[in-house]
């Protein structure tokens, strides 16, 4: 029985799909306990730059280059995915994130899936299943989009709606970005995110936490 790419990929970027990205606010705790992020304004900027000069766009680009790659291919992917976490919690969370999806994705579909830095985990995972690339870079971007949102309800806090409007907003940056990254070209990748490397190093020492990275 065939089933719509797009229901799979719902599913697998889904809160609801046990990789605990719930549990992940990127280093935005800290922007949030230093002041720097304190409206639905402040919010959506840090998002938005997480998304275009970020982890959004290099993950993307990640994701698209574990796509296309050859399977011996990948250990070099891997380790270069591993390579740009900027802090040893942001590590934790892609590794973590990355081993959990690659267990469910053998476990419900079988496939001979490598445990991997998350982005490049669902690459593969899509290559094996057959899924469209571009549908699954831009609804990985939404994910990532969404989960930055979520934690922004909880720690702003902010309400539902202005959250949910965060997320529509940056719509035409989500479909840009990943346009752009769908050629898999990991000589684009290239970080202009100081500020949330930043947070993401002085999380580990953050007295009060509720979040992992």
């Amino acid at each position: 029985m065939s089933v719509d790419p797009a229901l799979i990929l719902h599913q697998w970027l889904s809160p609801a799909f046990p990789v605990g990205a719930f549990s992940y606010s990127h280093g935005f705790e800290t922007a949030i306990a230093d002041g720097a992020i304190d409206d639905a304004t402040t919010a959506q900027d840090w998002i938005d730059t997480a998304l275009t000069h970020g982890a959004g766009q290099s993950d993307a680009i990640l994701l698209a280059a574990a796509y296309r790659a050859e399977p011996d291919d990948l250990p070099a992917l891997i380790a270069l995915a591993r390579a740009l976490s900027p802090s040893a919690e942001r590590l934790a969370e892609t590794d973590r994130m990355g081993a959990a999806f690659a267990a469910t994705i053998r476990a419900l579909h079988g496939h001979d899936l490598p445990d991997a830095p998350y982005s490049v985990a669902l690459g593969r995972a899509a290559r094996l299943s057959e899924l469209p690339l571009d549908l699954t870079v831009t609804l990985f971007l939404q994910a990532f989009v969404a989960n930055l949102v979520s934690a922004a309800i909880r720690l702003v806090p902010l309400g539902q709606t202005e959250g949910q409007g965060i997320t529509l907003a940056l719509a035409p940056q989500i479909a840009s970005v990943a346009t752009e990254a769908a050629p898999g070209d990991i000589d684009q990748i290239g970080s202009a995110a100081f500020a949330l490397d930043l947070a993401s190093m002085q999380h580990e020492t953050l007295p009060t936490r509720l979040f992992q990275s």
